[in-house]
């Protein structure tokens, strides 16, 4: 499929570009998506890809821009892609009356509800569409692909990684939802997109399907940083539930936990080159 290129800017010796294309998961719909390639892929190597999925009400600008990550990636030659958070413009009745559900807020899952169903397809639109487009358009490597994410896309990046064994061979998180069904944010998103039936609910819920787990699905090791003074970790995030899921199945997780740290970029700002290093590690090694 053909991307539109709507702009592009040079950073770190490599390419920053920010691109629109029709997405066929996503209903007929546009889709936007940032690509930053480092300069070893523009000299002719294929390098490692990092997919960041960034949290509610943000865009495919959202860590592009704050999180200050292209330094260090192109040092150390990995591309970025960093996609939308959700549909937009499928003109679904209330679609942006809520900052946490709906336009911005697609949660990286497949609606079952109507009036969702036809076009919050987060899911399917970044492994079946974006991913494959990417892998054969962009001078990346497939099987060096990791993931990571903040939020909401914390959860996504959980989640998709443990829904789809041997699609990401690096995994991290920053201040992540880890059991969205026991959290506001979560019961919304799923009784919406899911419908009331909560047994469809921990299918999308990364503590309870890391505790399904027969073995550590990264003996690598997964990375997660929070920040204490974040204004939603005790009602919203639960990085605990994770914490003792992973124990439970022997997955070996490092989850730093920060005083003085908030929710917001700032926080990303602080621990990115940590998580661009641990990817790089596993990617590379």
């Amino acid at each position: 499929m053909t991307w539109e290129t709507l702009s592009e800017h040079a950073s770190f010796g490599g390419v920053q570009r920010f691109h629109r294309h029709t997405s066929a998961a996503l209903g007929g719909l546009p889709a936007r998506f940032a690509l930053y390639l480092p300069p070893q892929a523009l000299a002719g190597a294929q390098v490692p890809l990092l997919v960041f999925l960034a949290g509610l009400t943000c865009t495919e600008e959202t860590f592009t821009v704050k999180a200050g990550a292209q330094r260090l990636a192109a040092e150390l030659g990995l591309a970025l892609l960093m996609p939308d958070t959700s549909p937009r413009g499928a003109g679904v009745a209330g679609e942006a009356d809520r900052w946490d559900f709906g336009v911005g807020a697609g949660f990286y899952l497949d609606a079952t509800q109507a009036p969702w169903a036809r076009h919050w397809r987060m899911e399917s639109y970044l492994l079946d569409e974006l991913l494959p487009q990417v892998w054969a358009q962009a001078p990346v490597q497939r099987a060096r692909t990791g993931i990571f994410g903040h939020s909401m896309g914390g959860h996504g990046a959980l989640t998709l990684a443990l829904r789809h064994p041997g699609v990401f061979k690096s995994l991290s998180a920053i201040a992540p939802i880890c059991a969205p069904t026991q959290c506001p944010w979560g019961e919304k998103a799923f009784s919406g997109y899911l419908g009331a039936d909560r047994g469809t609910w921990a299918t999308h819920d990364a503590a309870a399907l890391m505790a399904t787990q027969a073995a550590a699905p990264y003996p690598q090791g997964i990375l997660v940083d929070q920040g204490l003074a974040d204004q939603f970790l005790a009602e919203q995030l639960h990085p605990e539930a994770l914490e003792a899921a992973c124990a439970a199945v022997g997955q070996p997780l490092t989850l730093r936990r920060h005083a003085g740290y908030d929710h917001g970029y700032y926080f990303i700002a602080s621990v990115i080159d940590e998580h661009l290093r641990h990817h790089a590690r596993q990617l590379q090694g």
